[in-house]
């Protein structure tokens, strides 16, 4: 079975904890002994990643040295996060194939996600990044940076970028490739760092955030996984979720799952792009999609625990 993985951010960092560099290590050691699991069971793996809070940490260190040190675009940003964490990623599978016995064939590359300079995310920015801003600081941030800023529900003003459909993976022949042969890939952290193609075909980084679960659907594609496997941080989806009537969903299917998004049930900042990832999976191809916690991932694989999607 080929299976693509696509952890959350609590797969490197949990709520509540500083983000050091020992936290998080010990947290993919964690993580990776889950998937080292799944690999002993005779899947071919492939793996991505989420990067937010560490994206985050790297834009609010920018913002503290811009006085000493040029600021970075979040273009580059993203690629530092995506180095970091597929370093961190990698280490900590590579050491559980080994304590397992099983072969060390892992690699973690920087990836690149083609966006459409003219999606209409550009002239709509909507996603929240870096720290949070007094009234003046965004008057000059305006000014100066040309940024978009926005009141977070009275908590201060925050940058909003854009979040661009992903229409293609640049190093997505490297990966297949690889995936191919055996060897554990860890691509895409963050959905890839965003860029456009201009009309000679080189290319160039973009101000925006893609949705990790889209590019991992777009990945699982054009590896021709069996399973999109999204790992988060509740063991299923749920129906009400949140309310005291709230319970699991064991199977849905796409148009099922359709019908639940247009009632509200899977929000647009937490389960909705999951679900919309699912969906786009199983019905380009795939044979299902599998949302569960860390935890519970070799169970859900196997259809014991989580939600499954089925065209």
């Amino acid at each position: 079975m080929k299976v693509l993985v696509a952890l959350g951010g609590n797969a490197i960092l949990r709520r509540g904890e500083k983000g050091t560099a020992e936290e998080q290590m010990a947290n993919v050691r964690a993580t990776a002994r889950h998937l080292v699991k799944i690999a002993a069971g005779g899947s071919r793996m492939a793996v991505t990643h989420g990067n937010g809070p560490q994206v985050g940490d790297i834009l609010l260190k920018e913002e503290m040295t811009k006085d000493a040190f040029p600021p970075m675009p979040l273009d580059v940003c993203g690629a530092e996060s995506q180095g970091m964490l597929g370093y961190m990623l990698h280490q900590g599978m590579e050491s559980e194939l080994r304590a397992a016995g099983l072969p060390t064939h892992v690699v973690s590359l920087v990836s690149q996600t083609v966006v459409d300079a003219r999606d209409p995310a550009f002239s709509n920015p909507t996603k929240p990044v870096g720290p949070f801003y007094t009234e003046a600081e965004a008057r000059g941030l305006r000014s100066e940076r040309g940024w978009t800023l926005v009141n977070d529900a009275g908590r201060g003003f925050r940058r909003v970028v854009p979040s661009p459909e992903p229409l293609e993976i640049v190093e997505s022949g490297v990966v297949r490739t690889l995936f191919e042969e055996g060897v554990v890939v860890i691509s895409s952290g963050g959905g890839g760092v965003p860029v456009v193609r201009e009309p000679d075909g080189t290319l160039r980084g973009v101000e925006a955030v893609l949705d990790k679960d889209r590019t991992a659907a777009l990945l699982a594609l054009t590896l021709k996984a069996d399973v999109l496997l999204i790992l988060t941080d509740v063991d299923a989806v749920y129906l009400d979720y949140g309310k005291p009537l709230a319970r699991p969903i064991r199977t849905l299917n796409a148009s099922e799952a359709e019908a639940r998004l247009s009632d509200g049930q899977f929000p647009a900042g937490s389960m909705g792009p999951k679900i919309q990832s699912a969906v786009r999976f199983v019905r380009g191809g795939g044979k299902r999609a599998v949302i569960a916690s860390l935890q519970l991932a070799e169970r859900a694989l196997d259809g014991e625990a989580g939600t499954t999607v089925v065209a």
